[in-house]
């Protein structure tokens, strides 16, 4: 459907987080950063880490006036599951038709996986940084802080 590349806007999504609620990301806009991630699948190892290292640095986030969501095709009692699991202090959204993916150019692997990318967009809504990697699962939380460390330094 779409690509999203550096320096695009983002486009605006609205998906429903763990408890139901409806997150739109323009609702950050003009306010947070936002780092945006994708992955596979709820519950199981690669994504466990995953989430988990954004766990564990969600302070250097939120220190940095950052929001950070993930979102992958999983129903909404499944992230509350995943989220109370592992003690995530951040929302999972939902994205069971993958439109959000879909919008944003999210590639699949091997053409039946969902891929894993992560979006660091800044207070403006521009696309800041995009990394990509299905298998790298620690990566993501350092490209994520790198990007949002040099977004505060501009």
């Amino acid at each position: 459907m779409g690509k999203v590349n550096v320096g695009d806007p983002l486009p605006p999504l609205r998906l429903q987080d763990q408890r139901g609620n409806w997150f739109e990301t323009e609702s950050l806009k003009g306010k947070k950063n936002l780092v945006l991630f994708f992955y596979p699948k709820d519950h199981t190892a690669g994504c466990t880490a995953e989430v988990c290292s954004f766990r564990d640095e969600y302070t250097s986030f939120t220190d940095s006036e950052t929001e950070v969501v993930g979102v992958s095709a999983d129903d909404t009692r499944s992230h509350q599951s995943f989220i109370t699991k592992n003690r995530l202090p951040f929302p999972l959204l939902s994205d069971p038709d993958r439109m959000a993916r879909k919008t944003l150019g999210v590639p699949r692997s091997l053409g039946f996986i969902d891929g894993r990318v992560t979006y660091v967009i800044d207070k403006q809504g521009i696309v800041r940084h995009i990394f990509n990697a299905l298998i790298q699962t620690d990566k993501h939380i350092r490209e994520a802080l790198a990007a949002i460390r040099s977004i505060n330094q501009a």
